[in-house]
């Protein structure tokens, strides 16, 4: 498949068109904010690579492009928190309790996603790692492509600058995407929305069983994967149907025997990010002492859980995987269970692992810890609602959970099948599309869960 007669140039450029529709589509001055923030990074990258710049320059083009982003960031995700907590501590000193008023700020859709890839640019610039952009229009083709501008993954402009100058349109790759965002679109629609009913109703229950408390959990554990996974796929596959080759972002996460293995599979865009450019710049493992390196590990998590979103429970899960990666690089990456047959360390990270999930899950640290409780079977008196059994272990719901649950185990993900173009391969991507198609239309609404961050 060719776009024949049609130039590179050409081609990028509509393609960002079509970036900005879909994403203005729900509110159009999102769109400005994403110009500012890929013309400030333009300019600063051909600052940065100007013949003849001296050091002071390069380096001041460098701070305003991280002050820029990370002060557009921090406005807009954490102005409303961290206003909120200073109105608290105000009223601790009896200066009553709304002391500042704290104005309405909407949440820009894919912010946390763009900003970290147009840093990630400049920063490539300046340490040498990366060519600096031709023009305006290709950057802003980077920044704005649209199959994965909501909820990553994360692209760095280093991976993908060739493409953007040169890239091949073939049937084969393009039938290739075909059957990735197939899968993809089968992870959403049949295993996540369904594992989210179920969720949803727990989390949401004013009293509970612990087997049903687990259930929740499982269910939520299930569901944020194939949910996060499911867009991924979609956005690998899309963006191979243009031309472009992206990065995976999961790898069976939840085959992993430790939390250090977890890390090294889950949200790869976001891990890779935070060590390229805060861990190793923090000293990563070359630190002289062990405090230090804990130390970066700590800052590390505790900014990814922020990453996360303005709230207490995201900083909280940040913490709870630094304990574990701290405790687990003091005994030389190994877990306390390292001993243990590999189905016994697999499942022993993976109920760490849904611990922490509570944290992400909840409303608030009370409610965080209240569920803990009584997964352990030290909750509140309350018993299960009379309906909430007969809503969580409706068949249907149950088959898709223990069918996620399977399919997680499995070696075989959308990358692996898509590498070979077969026609049962196809028949049984289109197939699954298909089915998803006919069961969308009988769910409610159901976003990507990783479109609030």
């Amino acid at each position: 498949m060719h776009w024949r007669g049609v130039g590179i140039a050409w081609q990028n450029q509509f393609i960002t068109l079509a970036s900005y529709v879909f994403y203005g589509w729900f509110e159009p001055w999102f769109v400005v904010l994403m110009w500012i923030s890929t013309i400030m990074d333009f300019i600063c990258g051909r600052l940065i690579s100007a013949p003849g710049a001296s050091k002071f320059k390069r380096n001041a083009a460098l701070t305003v492009s991280m002050v820029g982003n990370l002060g557009m960031l921090g406005f807009f995700k954490y102005y409303m928190f961290f206003m909120g907590g200073v109105n608290k501590i105000l009223a601790l000193l009896g200066l009553g309790p709304d002391y500042f008023a704290i104005m309405s700020v909407t949440l820009p859709i894919g912010i946390s996603f763009y900003t970290f890839q147009t840093m990630s640019y400049t920063i490539d610039v300046w340490r040498g790692d990366a060519p600096p952009v031709r023009d305006l229009r290709t950057f802003s083709c980077f920044v704005a492509l649209f199959p994965q501008l909501i909820a990553g993954p994360i692209i760095r402009y280093n991976t993908v600058a060739k493409q953007l100058e040169h890239r091949k349109h073939t049937l084969l790759r393009f039938s290739s995407g075909v059957m990735i965002f197939s899968l993809g679109m089968a992870k959403k629609i049949l295993l996540a929305n369904p594992a989210g009913q179920v969720a949803d109703a727990v989390f949401s229950a004013q009293g509970m069983s612990t087997g049903v408390a687990w259930w929740g959990i499982f269910a939520y554990t299930l569901q944020i994967y194939f949910d996060f996974c499911a867009y991924s796929d979609m956005a690998v596959g899309l963006g191979r149907m243009l031309g472009f080759e992206f990065i995976r972002n999961f790898n069976s996460p939840y085959r992993a025997q430790s939390m250090s293995d977890f890390w090294k599979r889950w949200h790869i865009s976001l891990t890779t990010w935070f060590t390229d450019y805060l861990y190793i710049s923090l000293g990563g493992n070359r630190v002289k002492t062990k405090k230090r390196l804990y130390f970066n590990l700590f800052i590390v998590m505790f900014l990814s859980g922020l990453w996360h979103g303005a709230n207490t429970t995201f900083v909280a899960w940040g913490l709870f995987h630094a304990f574990f990666l701290i405790w687990e690089r003091a005994r030389d990456r190994q877990p306390i269970y390292q001993r243990f047959p590999l189905v016994f360390r697999m499942i022993l990270t993976q109920i760490t692992v849904m611990f922490a999930w509570v944290l992400f899950r909840a409303q608030n640290l009370g409610h965080a810890w209240d569920y803990w409780r009584t997964l352990v079977g030290q909750g509140s008196s309350q018993v299960t609602a009379e309906m909430l059994p007969a809503v969580v272990f409706n068949p249907y719901l149950v088959f898709s959970i223990i069918l996620a649950a399977i399919i997680s185990q499995l070696p075989w993900q959308a990358h692996i099948i898509a590498q070979k173009v077969t026609l049962p391969r196809m028949v049984f991507a289109l197939s699954l599309l298909a089915l998803s198609m006919v069961a969308m239309f009988t769910q409610a609404f159901n976003p990507f869960l990783y479109f609030q961050f």
